[in-house]
């Protein structure tokens, strides 16, 4: 690979890892209008529409014949379906500083499978580095936890399943890299996001008694906002750039990206929000770019 080359699976990822880092603002507004799995549901079938068209367009181009979708069906699972529904209810049933906690340890568990499935093995140093980003999340969450909410067994297996299924999505999405391209991974997960999570918003709504109320979050003009902004960049884009970014790394190099997402979160309460800004972000935030500059660094 030529210079630009090898620059770009890093730009990519850190546009992601932004982009992500900024959702949990308009995830925080939708929900005020809808409930998780209605947000989803919304969320994943726009982004299935948008790229719909594209494709219909010629914009883009996909092309599924004789290539193995089962990996696809996988990594589907994986992500997002069963890694939303594990975040979500396991955040709800414990405290954020635990779950900034254990979702921080996505970049280690990663290196492990990786280095398991893929025998993408990192050295002393990297893993070193990795372990050093992942205690800046740590001290982050630890530090800005208000120390009100308890801990309960059934959130922290949530949780603890959120970051396999986040591992497994990493190493699926590099190993189906070799037969399908960035932009077809993203599209099956669209598809198959949209796919499972309406039907199961829609089986909730019916068991409610308020079918006729499926697209009725979409009368505020807030959620409107909120879902344009996670359909289109946090879904389409973050995940294209994602699957583009495994496609050319090692899953490990990739993943401790993820945790650039707490530094935007912080940066992102600061100036919208009018959050405070304390001494433990500082070093949180040094410590993560620190670790994440290490893990690429060094081979």
């Amino acid at each position: 690979m030529n210079g630009k080359q090898k620059i770009l699976p890093y730009i990519a990822a850190t546009v992601s890892s932004t982009i992500f880092g900024l959702s949990f603002l308009f995830s925080k507004m939708a929900l005020k209008v809808a409930g998780p799995l209605s947000l989803v549901a919304l969320r994943f079938l726009l982004a299935f529409i948008i790229m719909t068209i594209l494709v219909l367009f010629r914009v883009i181009k996909v092309d599924y014949r004789n290539k193995p979708i089962g990996q696809l069906v996988l990594l589907g699972l994986a992500e997002p379906v069963i890694y939303f529904i594990f975040e979500t209810y396991g955040v709800k049933n414990i405290s954020s500083s635990m779950a900034g906690l254990m979702l921080a340890l996505i970049p280690i568990v990663v290196t492990i499978m990786g280095s398991y499935f893929l025998k993408e093995v990192p050295s002393l140093k990297r893993t070193s580095f990795i372990v050093l980003s992942v205690s800046g999340v740590a001290l982050i969450g630890v530090m800005g936890s208000s120390g009100g909410s308890g801990n309960s067994p059934i959130g922290i297996l949530f949780l603890l399943g959120a970051v396999t299924c986040a591992g497994a999505y990493s190493i699926i999405s590099r190993k189906t890299s070799v037969h399908f391209k960035p932009v077809e991974i993203t599209y099956f997960m669209m598809f198959f996001a949209a796919f499972c999570f309406n039907i199961m918003a829609a089986i909730q709504l019916l068991a409610e008694g308020k079918i006729n109320e499926y697209f009725s979050p979409l009368k505020s003009s807030t959620f409107v906002i909120s879902i344009l902004y996670l359909g289109i960049l946090s879904s389409i884009v973050a995940y294209f750039l994602t699957n583009f970014t495994l496609s050319k790394i090692q899953a490990s190099r990739s993943s401790v990206f993820s945790n650039l997402s707490t530094i935007v979160s912080i940066i992102a309460g600061v100036i919208i929000l009018k959050e405070s800004f304390h001494l433990y972000h500082l070093v949180g935030s040094v410590l993560i770019l620190t670790g994440v500059w290490g893990t690429n660094k060094f081979k």
